[in-house]
């Protein structure tokens, strides 16, 4: 009776985090079209927004959770908010980059970078965290490399958006997880971390009339 217990309340768990997974996915699938609408604006201004706005909802979740006093001792710790660090930057690049695909029409590039993602999720935890690849793993992995190559001759150039979004989205979490915070209390450093890094770019960089272009934040 307990081993049915457990495995209906396994059962349950899993069957959330598939939908939570498709929900976050398809609304994911859907921003294209919003960063398509707004592809007129500066691309700092818009991974601005992207961050400022992120640190708000990153603190409410973090209130909602009752993890304020978690975040106040992250604080403190220097190892925490230099992993925090490294992960603003890496995910900073990889929003900026999204970002100024989509408006200069390559959304293709980043929806494949975005499909092999996962694949390289595992490499890197094979690569970084030691786990073991099962045979079908394996596969995918090979498979994946395959299309990368296939794609590179087809287009006769290496498909650098795509895999650079892969490598700097899977390099994210691996970043995040060496910080043994909760992801909230991680969020919410890594948007602090990226909106400092902002400030002082556009403070010590921008001028009136200047218009971004290039594609790294």
């Amino acid at each position: 009776m307990a081993m049915d217990a457990i495995q209906l309340e396994a059962d349950s768990k899993a069957r959330r985090g598939f939908l939570l997974a498709l929900g976050a996915y398809l609304l994911w699938g859907l921003l294209p079209f919003y960063m398509k609408a707004v592809a007129h604006l500066p691309l700092a201004e818009v991974i601005a927004h992207r961050i400022v706005w992120s640190v708000p909802i990153a603190a409410a979740v973090l209130i909602w959770a009752g993890r304020t006093a978690d975040f106040k001792a992250a604080l403190r710790s220097p190892r925490i908010i230099s992993m925090a660090a490294l992960t603003a930057a890496l995910i900073s690049v990889n929003w900026g980059i999204y970002v100024w695909a989509i408006a200069v029409d390559r959304t293709i590039e980043t929806a494949l970078g975005y499909y092999i993602n996962p694949l390289v999720s595992v490499v890197v935890g094979a690569l970084l965290l030691s786990e073991r690849l099962d045979r079908l793993q394996i596969a995918a992995v090979v498979l994946a490399a395959i299309a990368v190559a296939v794609l590179t001759i087809d287009a006769g150039k290496l498909p650098w958006v795509s895999l650079v979004l892969a490598f700097s989205f899977a390099a994210t979490p691996s970043s995040a997880r060496r910080c043994r915070s909760v992801p909230a209390r991680v969020s919410c450093l890594k948007c602090f971390c990226c909106r400092c890094r902002r400030s002082a770019t556009s403070s010590s960089s921008s001028s009136p009339g200047r218009t971004i272009s290039s594609p790294v934040p």
